[in-house]
């Protein structure tokens, strides 16, 4: 911890480019998440959604980003009505800056791919907390708890 997160500029759902830099000040909690419309990518960002007011009272912004292009990503938010920006990392070149990509367990196989991931990082951009092989299902509630935002 305390590590500065690495830098990265991504288009988001509409092809915008979104910046780490751009929350310079706030908290922000960056996600990775393995695809956009999978039951599992679906409920964790649903979770971020449901719990997004508490998150942004507190002072957090929500960013999640996939390998997905900017397409898939807005009928995902589309569809989900998610609310916080969906970042696209086709190269992976920020999920594996992150150590968000690499090797992982699927099934009892070792492959390679997206590691789900949670990170916050402090207004100053430092890495405040490191999450990885995160579960999709009560992971947002679990943060929520870790950051002490339920008290």
């Amino acid at each position: 911890m305390g590590d500065v997160a690495p830098e990265f500029t991504l288009p988001d759902a509409d092809g915008t480019d979104v910046s780490l830099a751009d929350y310079r000040g706030r908290r922000v909690v960056v996600y990775f998440y393995p695809a956009a419309s999978t039951p599992g990518c679906t409920k964790q960002a649903c979770d971020f959604r449901d719990s997004l007011a508490q998150l942004n009272g507190a002072g957090l912004d929500v960013l999640g980003i996939s390998p997905d292009k900017p397409a898939k990503l807005a009928k995902f938010r589309d569809a989900e009505s998610l609310t916080f920006p969906l970042l696209s990392d086709p190269d992976r070149a920020v999920l594996t800056a992150w150590g968000a990509f690499g090797e992982k367990k699927m099934y009892g196989k070792t492959v390679q791919g997206v590691i789900r991931s949670t990170f916050v990082v402090d207004p100053e951009g430092r890495i405040e907390v490191a999450q990885y092989n995160v579960r999709a299902t009560g992971h947002v509630a679990k943060l929520i708890r870790d950051l002490k935002l339920d008290a």
